[in-house]
């Protein structure tokens, strides 16, 4: 069953896959999106009890409900000075350091820290750093939340596959974060520069982040923006959204040689929740 799925995902036309899906999951005709929704909360077993709307019929459309807000204090973002939180609900994938620019993925397969920025000069900045891989399941919540607070400085999105990015995946196919749709947010924060990558999959219908809307899917074969001139520049704080996936994903966290520590009881497949805290910075991290 496992080749099979494997085999499937190599055989399959991501794009025209998943952007089909993207035009059903925004059709806004009432019996139809309350029935994906219904059908959707029911095989996942979605807790809506924290979610701010909680009926079918209370969302435009299923990308509406898919990217649904949470309750005012559905999550407590842990704001601590020197710590580094969760970016999302999920599970991690994989958790560590930084080798050169090789950065774990799973069961001894890796991929290039630079080919997954899209560019060798900004993985310098990472290379022996540290990273964290959050996979985000079709049950859990899809907003993607700032590990610490940060000045916004690029964005680089870069096409790519649409693989799944399930464990399954993860441990069969090569460069997997690497080789999907992805948008590079780069920033500058208390311990020096921090990335967070938000990576496309499978019937993923769109990333979008705060500050430009809609990233993915693109008209552009690679697109990138420049903040750092930017006035008044673009600062988030820690726990504010900085950008959400419609259908399920993974976002990627990476810090520079010594600014974050992790949490030691984090591993493979532990459950995380936006605004846990993951980590700390270093004391000899740059403030």
């Amino acid at each position: 069953m496992k080749f099979l799925f494997i085999l499937f995902q190599h055989l399959v036309p991501h794009h025209l896959l998943s952007r089909l899906v993207g035009k059903l999951a925004s059709a806004t005709t009432p019996w139809l999106k309350n029935f994906l929704i219904r059908r959707f909360i029911n095989h996942y077993r979605v807790n809506m009890e924290e979610a701010l709307h909680s009926e079918p019929h209370d969302f435009k459309h299923f990308n509406d409900f898919f990217t649904r807000e949470l309750k005012p204090g559905a999550r407590n973002p842990d704001l601590s000075a020197g710590t580094v939180i969760s970016p999302a609900d999920g599970a991690i994938s994989a958790i560590g350091d930084i080798h050169g620019d090789s950065v774990f993925q799973a069961k001894g397969r890796d991929f290039s820290l630079s080919v997954l920025l899209g560019s060798e000069a900004d993985a310098t900045a990472f290379l022996d750093g540290s990273f964290v891989t959050v996979y985000l399941s079709p049950k859990d919540y899809h907003r993607v939340h700032m590990p610490m607070a940060g000045t916004l400085r690029s964005m680089r999105y870069i096409p790519g596959r649409l693989f799944s990015v399930n464990q399954t995946t993860a441990e069969s196919i090569d460069s997997l974060f690497a080789r999907n749709e992805r948008a590079v947010c780069l920033f500058e924060t208390d311990a020096g520069p921090m990335a967070v990558i938000l990576v496309g999959a499978m019937i993923v219908a769109g990333i979008e982040t705060v500050w430009s809307g809609q990233v993915a899917p693109s008209k552009f074969d690679l697109s990138e923006h420049d903040y750092t001139m930017q006035h008044p520049a673009i600062q988030l704080g820690k726990g504010e959204e900085m950008g959400r996936f419609k259908l399920g994903s993974t976002a990627i966290v990476l810090f520079g040689p010594g600014a974050a520590r992790w949490t030691e009881e984090l591993g493979t497949g532990a459950s995380v929740r936006m605004g846990e805290t993951i980590g700390h910075t270093s004391p000899d991290s740059p403030v």
